[in-house]
Parts: C-alpha cells; structure tokens; sequence
C-alpha cells in the first residue's frame, strides 16, 4: 500500500533543463541583487563556464565581490 502513495517521477520534465533557457547575465544580475541586499553592501557577480548536467542542473563557477564606486557617497 506503501507503494501506491509514491510519487512517479516525471522524466521528461527531469530531462528538460530549463536552466539553458536563462541568460547567464540574468543569473549573475540576480545572485548581485540578493547578496547586496543581505549584506548592505553593493556586490557583482561573475559566473564563470556554464557546464548543464543530464538532470536539470548545471555547474559554474560564481565570484562575488564588493563592487567599488567612489563617486558613491557613505
């Protein structure tokens, strides 16, 4: 009966890796936006190669550092 209550897993959704479908630029735009608003502090993002694994995931590399603007006035 157990068996009856699993959830069937859906392959074609799981082969489908909506990831490819988003710019790397959008990615690197968000995870910027989130950390600066978590630390208080203006933060860019690089992502470095893209790798898309089979599973709807990808790899990459991503460097966040303290964006530097001295016209900005603290």
């Amino acid at each position: 009966m157990a068996e009856d209550k699993e959830k069937a897993i859906d392959v074609n959704k799981l082969l489908q890796n909506k990831l490819k479908g988003v710019s790397v630029g959008a990615l690197e735009s968000g995870i910027s936006r989130v950390v600066s608003e978590l630390v208080g502090e203006d933060y860019k993002c690089t992502i470095g190669e893209v790798k898309y694994t089979l599973f709807s995931g990808a790899d990459f590399h991503v460097k966040v550092e303290l964006s530097y603007n001295p016209d900005e006035d603290n």
